[in-house]
C-alpha cells in the first residue's frame, strides 16, 4: 500500500496517472519530490571532493549534565560533583565520568569541547540547529544549508538532508529550511517526507519489509510496464529513481544488517526525564540506520536520543536516571564510531553529540536534579578528518564557567560547515531578498580544524 498525498492506491490495481505525478510528496505546502530535485539542480555550484563528507548529528534533547558525564569535577564539594566517581582516559590528566568507560578508552579517536556557551536556557533548539538563536530570526537548519549549497561531482538518488525524528510542534520545530528552500526540507523516514511509502511513525513501521522494501519492488515493478514515465521530465524521474532506486531501498534496510551488529551497539533503559520511574527501551536502530545512510551518500542525518530534561522535582532523580541511560550511551557512541572506522569512514563522517546546554553545577535541593545552565555545555565529536585526540577548553573547579574563552554554537556549526566544504560567511537572500550571512561569527574551531 502507497499513501499518495493523503489517498491510498493498491499498486496491483494500476496506477493513476495524476497521482502518479505527485509521487514523492513531501507534504510542506504542496512540494512534490520533483520540486525538491529542481531546488538541489537550481543550488550550489562549486565543486565537491570525489566523495562528499557526511555528518552524523546525535541531539540529546533536553540539555545533558555537563559535570556527571565529560567534565566531573572529582575535587569539588558533594553538592556538586555528584553521586558519580570518574576515571581516567587516554589522554592525560583528563577525566570522565565512571560511566563513559567506552569513551574514556578511546578519547584519542574522540575530540571534546568543555565550556560550550549558549545564548538561550531553554529548550528552543534553534542553535542546535542553525548555530543562531531564534533572536536572530527564522534561520534554516543546517541540513538545509547543506542541501542547497554542497554541490557534488556525482549524481546521487539519496537525499542530501535526512532527518530521523518526527515533524515537532512549530513552536519547538528547528529543522525548517525557511529561505533555503522548501526544496531542501530534511527528508523524515518517520513522518511526512516518505508519505509515498505509507506512514511511518515509529522504527517498527520502518522495519516493515511489506511497507517498505516490497513497496519500492512492487512499485519499480509497475514501472517497468507502463509507459507513465514517458511524459516526465527529468526532475520527476529523478524522483522516481530516488524512491525506487535500489540504492535507497538498500539504505534504508535496516533488516539486512546481522544480528551481531546490534548486538555490538546493544540495547538499554532510560528513563522518562520527569518520572525515574517510568521506563523505555533504548533501541539502537537509530544509530545503525544514520551510519547506513552516510555510508549510502547522505550528506547530513540527524537524531535525538534519550530523554535529558532533569530537574529537582519529587517524581525526578537524575542519578537514577543517567545510571540507566549513561551506559548505554557510551556503547551506542563508541560502537557507531568504530564501526565508522573499520568502513574506512572515519575521515569522511563526522560524528558530533551535542544538547542545547549543560546543567547547573549546584545539585537542586531537597530532589536531586539540575536545572539549566547556558554558560558550560559539552560537545562530542569523532572523525571528519578533524583533529582528535584533543580536549579544547577548560571550566572551573566547579564545572560553572570556561576559564580559556569563549566557544559558541556559531563556532561549532562554522566548524560543521568546515568540514562539509561550506563557506560560512556564505549569504543567502531571505523571504524579502536581504542577504543573509550563514552566521554571524564564522570562526571554526582553530583547535580542531589545525
Amino acid at each position: 500500500m502507497f499513501t499518495l498525498e493523503g489517498r491510498r492506491h493498491r499498486l496491483c490495481d494500476g496506477i493513476d496517472r495524476r497521482e502518479f505525478l505527485r509521487v514523492g510528496g513531501l507534504g510542506v505546502a504542496g512540494l512534490t519530490l520533483a520540486d525538491l530535485l529542481r531546488h538541489q539542480a537550481l543550488g550550489g555550484t562549486r565543486t565537491a571532493p570525489r566523495r562528499p563528507k557526511s555528518v552524523i548529528y546525535i541531539v540529546l534533547s533536553g540539555g545533558p549534565s555537563h559535570i556527571d558525564t565529560w567534565d566531573p569535577k572529582p575535587e569539588a564539594p558533594v553538592e556538586f560533583r555528584g553521586e558519580f566517581a570518574s576515571i581516567p582516559t587516554q589522554l592525560p590528566g583528563v577525566r570522565f565520568c565512571e560511566l563513559f568507560p567506552r569513551q574514556a578508552a578511546m578519547l584519542d579517536k574522540l575530540a571534546l569541547v568543555r565550556g560550550v556557551r549558549s545564548v538561550e536556557n531553554d529548550h528552543y533548539l534553534s542553535e542546535v540547529y542553525t548555530g543562531l538563536p531564534r533572536s536572530a530570526g527564522k534561520r534554516p537548519a543546517f541540513g538545509s544549508v547543506v542541501s542547497r549549497l554542497a554541490a557534488t561531482t556525482h549524481r546521487s538518488p539519496m537525499p542530501p538532508f535526512v532527518s530521523l525524528r518526527e515533524r515537532g510542534g512549530e513552536q519547538f520545530e528547528f529543522e525548517n529550511p525557511h529561505y533555503a528552500g522548501a526544496g531542501h526540507s530534511a527528508f523524515r523516514p518517520y513522518g511526512d517526507a516518505l508519505q509515498s511509502l505509507a506512514p511511518m511513525k515509529d522504527l517498527s513501521r520502518l522495519e516493515d519489509r511489506r511497507a517498505l522494501l516490497a513497496g519500492f519492488s512492487n512499485m519499480q515493478r509497475k514501472l517497468d510496464q507502463q509507459d507513465s514515465v514517458a511524459g516526465l521530465d527529468r526532475f520527476q524521474q529523478q524522483a522516481l529513481e530516488m524512491i525506487t532506486a535500489p540504492e535507497v531501498r538498500q539504505a534504508f534496510d535496516i533488516k539486512a544488517e546481522p544480528p551481531a551488529t546490534f548486538e555490538r551497539y546493544q540495547r538499554g533503559k532510560y528513563t522518562h526525564q520527569a518520572d525515574y520511574k517510568i521506563m523505555y527501551d533504548w533501541d539502537p536502530k537509530p544509530f545503525v540506520l544514520a551510519r547506513r545512510l552516510v555510508e549510502a551518500g547522505v550528506r547530513v542525518v540527524t537524531l535525538q536520543v534519550g530523554s535529558w530534561d532533569h530537574h529537582s522535582m519529587p517524581s525526578q532523580h537524575i542519578f537514577k536516571s543517567y545510571r540507566h541511560v549513561l551506559p548505554v550511551l557510551d556503547q551506542n557512541i563508541c560502537a557507531l564510531v568504530s564501526d565508522l572506522e573499520e568502513r574506512g569512514l572515519s575521515d569522511d563522517v563526522l560524528v558530533v553529540v551535542l544538547g542545547e546546554f549543560g546543567r547547573t553545577p549546584k545539585i537542586g535541593s531537597p530532589y536531586p536534579g539540575r536545572e539549566h545552565w547556558a554558560d558550560a555545555g559539552c560537545v562530542l565529536l569523532a572523525g571528519g578528518g578533524l583533529r582528535m585526540g584533543q580536549v579544547v577548553g577548560e571550566t572551573d573547579g566547579r564545572a560553572e564557567r570556561s576559564t580559556t574563552g569563549t566557544v559558541t554554537f556559531q563556532n561549532l556549526m562554522s566548524t560543521i560547515y568546515h568540514v562539509l566544504d561550506i563557506n560560512p560567511t556564505t549569504t543567502l537572500p531571505d523571504f524579502n531578498g536581504r542577504p543573509q550571512y550563514l552566521l554571524e561569527n564564522p570562526q571554526p574551531i582553530r583547535e580542531l580544524t589545525g
